[in-house]
């Protein structure tokens, strides 16, 4: 992924500041707030495994769940005519709305993954 590291299954943006002389970044696809920073490559690298280590380990002393990344689910605003359209697209398919979108969902990832 561009711009983007990953460990344990959380993923961070990276960002550079020239003002600052400094790499930044934060846990991305969760609610919480997980920022870190580094100097170098390598500072930034250890600083958000650090990042993510120290939030697992918050939750853990606090007994919560840490939020995941991607749950499986999420909200789509269509409008009521492309609802209807897919919706009766679906069903000429056989197929439940939800798996009509997957499909499709997957079918347009897989092209982007490929360019």
């Amino acid at each position: 992924m561009k711009d983007m590291m990953r460990y344990k299954d959380y993923y961070g943006s990276v960002h550079y500041s020239d003002e600052d002389r400094v790499f930044y970044g934060r846990v991305e696809f969760i609610r919480a707030l997980v920022s870190y920073e580094g100097t170098d490559v390598d500072s930034l690298r250890r600083s958000f495994e650090e990042a993510v280590d120290d939030y697992l380990e918050t939750c853990r002393e606090q007994g919560t769940a840490p939020e995941k990344p991607f749950k499986g689910s999420f909200n789509v605003r269509v409008g009521p005519a492309l609802h209807q359209r897919i919706a009766i697209a679906a069903a000429q398919k056989g197929v439940s709305l939800n798996k009509f979108i997957a499909d499709v969902l997957e079918r347009e990832a897989a092209k982007e993954n490929a360019a």
